[in-house]
């Protein structure tokens, strides 16, 4: 029941994410702001999302279970309500960033609880059918978002919301029990400044690339994080008694090369979520609600196969999944690159059933192939490394995205032409993420002594 709990509170905030970016042409009308503005309801959310992850290996090791259960239910509830009442874009993003809260202490809460009660050999299970519950929000969310924007208003999504999310604390927080010994360390609060600020200033950074006129503050932010991020690595070397990320964890192999495409396709995965619905709606004319619906079957099939996909990690190894999965990642991607332009919405739809299928098979696999290998020690840290890196990954693929949608132009091209083209080069990048995805796994499985 604990873990059902926390599960379903993650899919809430999942579900949220989602189902705004179908809500976007309709808040850039309300608002008056730009594409490459109201994107940041989706960077801004997952990018508060990863840096609280940062900091998940210490909330693990210094509070109980339950505390984190409340701390996420608490962030997620006001986020709610700030979001349903937000009258101006600036106050309607703050609470995105609020309510991210929500997913990003329960995330992490959830695959630590996991790791601490579930042998090995059957974490790929388990974990499967955590993920089951989680990817239907994915599934649902857009078809949610936009019947809602069609039938009602946007505010409607976090209303409804917030009634699930009192019942999940009234019926989780009696259930969740404390499997791991907690301890007062003291927090490292440098390391966490100048990591974050490294992320930050990144994101900006390529936002303001849709904004020539910004060229100088964006080779200051470029700068400042440069700066941080080299801070950061040579503060992080350093013995220390306060506790925040064990970054030798990247001198590990194993984690590394599953790390690398484990985040790209987390990268593709946001990237293809807010391209798609925003192409049919922008240069199809297609309704907010079939914006979303060509993500609906894609997406069921991401989240009900979670468990089957983990099963069959657990009996046939890594092979199967991450080079089956992978194959039809890049199937898909290359399909889209090639013929978007021609293909019809019904097409569009079971292109993106083979992309989400082939991530989904791979995606998940690849994190619990490293941790089967991974000693008991630094899983926790390994598990907020790999929950970061996907929700900042995830933030600079709707980032990006929303850049080359928006600010790719040709002086003899339409609107819609340009657009057309600036998705084109994203999809030609998600190619490239797929080609490198079976050379990390090729090297992966010789390391692992698996036969590639």
């Amino acid at each position: 029941m604990a873990i059902i709990a926390i599960a379903l509170l993650t899919f809430l905030g999942v579900l949220t994410e989602t189902s705004m970016n179908v809500a976007f042409p309709t808040l850039m009308h309300q608002f008056h702001v730009s594409l490459a503005a109201v994107q940041w309801l989706t960077t801004g959310y997952l990018l508060a999302n990863s840096i609280l992850m940062l900091a998940s290996a210490f909330f693990n090791k210094r509070f109980k279970a339950r505390y984190l259960f409340f701390a996420a239910a608490f962030f997620f509830g006001v986020g709610d309500c700030i979001c349903a009442t937000a009258t101006q874009f600036p106050v309607l993003l703050f609470g995105r960033i609020i309510q991210a809260g929500g997913v990003g202490f329960s995330g992490p809460l959830l695959t630590n609880l996991i790791l601490a009660t579930v042998p090995s050999h059957r974490l790929g299970t388990y974990l499967g059918f955590a993920n089951l519950i989680i990817l239907v929000g994915p599934a649902l969310g857009p078809s949610f978002g936009g019947l809602i924007v069609n039938v009602a208003s946007w505010r409607l999504i976090f209303w409804s919301t917030l009634p699930l999310v009192i019942i999940l604390v009234v019926i989780g927080a009696p259930n969740i029990k404390q499997y791991a010994k907690t301890a007062k360390y003291a927090f490292n609060w440098l390391q966490f400044s100048l990591l974050s600020t490294a992320l930050v200033s990144v994101m900006v950074v390529i936002s303001l690339l849709a904004v020539p006129t910004q060229w100088l503050a964006s080779l200051l932010l470029f700068w400042v994080a440069v700066m941080s991020a080299g801070a950061f690595i040579v503060v992080a070397q350093k013995p220390t008694s306060k506790h925040f990320l064990n970054v030798n964890i990247f001198r590990q192999p194993i984690f590394l090369l599953s790390f690398i495409p484990y985040v790209f396709m987390q990268f593709s995965n946001l990237s293809m979520n807010f391209l798609l619905p925003n192409f049919v709606q922008i240069v199809g004319q297609a309704s907010p609600f079939i914006g979303g619906l060509i993500l609906l079957p894609g997406s069921i099939i991401n989240g009900l196969g979670q468990p089957v996909y983990g099963w069959l990690l657990d009996q046939y190894g890594g092979k199967l999944p991450l080079y089956v999965g992978n194959t039809c990642f890049l199937l898909a991607a290359t399909t889209l690159m090639i013929w978007i332009p021609t293909l019809s919405i019904s097409l569009i739809l079971l292109v993106y059933l083979l992309f989400a299928s082939g991530r989904s098979l791979a995606f998940s696999n690849t994190m619990t192939f490293s941790l089967k290998r991974l000693s008991p020690q630094v899983q926790a840290d390994a598990n907020a490394v790999y929950s970061t890196g996907q929700q900042v990954m995830g933030a600079a693929g709707t980032n990006v995205t929303a850049v080359l949608m928006s600010s790719v132009h040709f002086n003899l091209s339409g609107v819609h032409t340009n657009l057309i083209i600036g998705s084109r080069i994203m999809l030609g990048l998600i190619v490239v993420i797929g080609i490198g995805n079976f050379l990390c796994y090729w090297k992966l499985f010789k390391l692992s002594g698996v036969k590639a």
